[in-house]
């Protein structure tokens, strides 16, 4: 059922850059190690919601509905584009600060998790992804989603911590420098205020 085509394609989606890897980064970077994992705990878990609905066949429904996609969607797009805003004020949950304790880590993990419960292309990513790799029998179905679900989960969290963990180990150099941190907290209000854009764009 979990096959190496299965593995190699589920590493390939997860290493790619997106919202929860750079998040995961600005957290390594902003607040130091413990932040990265609380990060990637939480874009993790995030998946759930989406993961739910792939194998309920709520994403299809999702899908068919423009208004419904829309709600979400723009939820998404303002979601991200008030954290842009913040890192670019350097106050937000993105900014590079030199204070490792600005902020609970369980906020940290929350964010994380909303960044990925308020994009509405994950569930309908599940639906396209998992079918072609389940045995064809109904009966065994959702246990195989659910499954295959489950390394995908697992992938997601080990990838985004070795990302985390590596931006904290650039973080101490970083600190030294307030003009790079200005321009690191730019760059982060850049690719969300891109990715907001990105996903104010996207069709159902």
């Amino acid at each position: 059922m979990i096959t190496l085509q299965f593995l190699l394609t589920a590493f390939v989606v997860v290493i790619a850059p997106g919202t929860g890897v750079v998040y995961t980064l600005a957290m390594g970077l902003g607040r130091g190690r413990r932040a990265a994992l609380a990060a990637a705990l939480g874009c993790t878990f995030g998946i759930v919601p989406a993961l739910l609905a792939a194998i309920l066949g709520v994403a299809a429904v999702l899908h068919a509905s423009a208004l419904l996609f829309n709600i979400v969607r723009f939820a998404g797009v303002a979601y991200l584009l008030w954290m842009a805003w913040g890192a670019l004020r350097q106050t937000g949950a993105l900014a590079v600060r030199a204070d490792r304790g600005t902020g609970s880590l369980v906020r940290v993990g929350w964010r994380g998790t909303l960044i990925n419960v308020l994009n509405p292309k994950l569930s309908i990513f599940f639906l396209a992804l998992l079918p072609p790799f389940l045995s064809g029998d109904p009966a065994t179905a959702t246990a195989e989603m659910a499954a295959l679900g489950a390394v995908f989960m697992a992938m997601t969290f080990a990838v985004f911590v070795v990302y985390g963990l590596f931006a904290g180990l650039f973080r101490d150099r970083l600190l030294a420098s307030e003009r790079a941190m200005a321009w690191l907290n730019r760059g982060f209000a850049a690719v969300f205020a891109a990715l907001a854009g990105r996903l104010a764009l996207e069709r159902a």
